[in-house]
């Protein structure tokens, strides 16, 4: 899948994801039951957003259990507007890793108390960078980890290499890996045959949980706002489905 599509594309409303069947049989998991205290959880993001586009709702549920997270940002996300006269890229580099430091606030969390690491790689240039995704997170990774990280057909680029990286580490180390459909959202259709359905699980979020969730999604101003004749980064629709009670993850 190109980021071409993703541009291109007018995104799937969540009135037709409503319709989705595969979306519907897919199984209802506590999110304690993916990931009860003590065990550790390493999320990889392609960009400062993606951890709470991807699992926000899980994310709010380690208010104090900070020593079990591990969050990685392997960009600064200064990529976002290209050519922007307002968002420059020096800007964003210093402006985006902020608004993630927010967004984790949101969620009740303090990040001074969990292992956050940044990698400050190149934006949109991550799949060259796969083979040191795959020893940074190989070296990092513990035998009963899980490990999740943006699912590696969701059609942007960066997302796409942090995925397979992801799979390559989670095999290597026998740990769990939990792939998380973002823009997906936008550019499949219902039912579609390219998402791997039998995998798919519904992380049931609650009224508090989803609550955070959408807080912290609203940190991520430069995402949200328009850019002079541009639209925001995020799509209203894209906002929509990842938004709703439940997160979706392909086990």
């Amino acid at each position: 899948m190109s980021e071409n599509l993703i541009q291109s594309s007018h995104g799937t409303p969540w009135a037709s994801w409503q319709q989705a069947a595969h979306l519907a049989r897919a199984t209802w998991l506590d999110p304690h039951q993916l990931c009860p205290p003590g065990r550790r959880l390493v999320l990889i993001a392609p960009h400062p957003d993606d951890e709470i586009l991807m699992a926000g709702g899980l994310l709010a549920g380690f208010q104090g259990r900070e020593g079990e997270l591990v969050l990685i940002s392997a960009t600064d996300g200064e990529g976002s507007h290209p050519g922007s006269k307002h968002w420059t890229e020096h800007r964003l580099r210093r402006q985006r890793p902020l608004e993630s430091r927010q967004a984790l606030k949101q969620l009740g969390l303090d990040p001074n108390q969990l292992d956050w690491r940044r990698l400050h790689l190149k934006d949109g240039h991550l799949p060259r960078e796969e083979a040191f995704l795959v020893s940074h997170l190989t070296q990092l990774l513990r035998p009963d980890d899980l490990l999740m990280a943006t699912w590696r057909n969701d059609g942007h680029c960066d997302h796409q290499a942090v995925g397979r990286a992801a799979a390559y580490a989670a095999a290597a180390r026998q740990v769990q890996l939990a792939e998380v459909p973002v823009w997906a959202w936008h550019w499949a259709e219902p039912d579609d045959p390219r998402l791997p359905w039998p995998r798919a699980h519904r992380l049931q979020l609650d009224e508090s949980r989803l609550a955070r969730k959408r807080k912290a999604m609203a940190a991520h101003i430069s995402q949200l706002e328009p850019d002079d004749q541009q639209p925001p980064v995020l799509p209203p629709s894209l906002l929509d489905c990842l938004l709703q009670p439940f997160e979706l993850v392909f086990l």
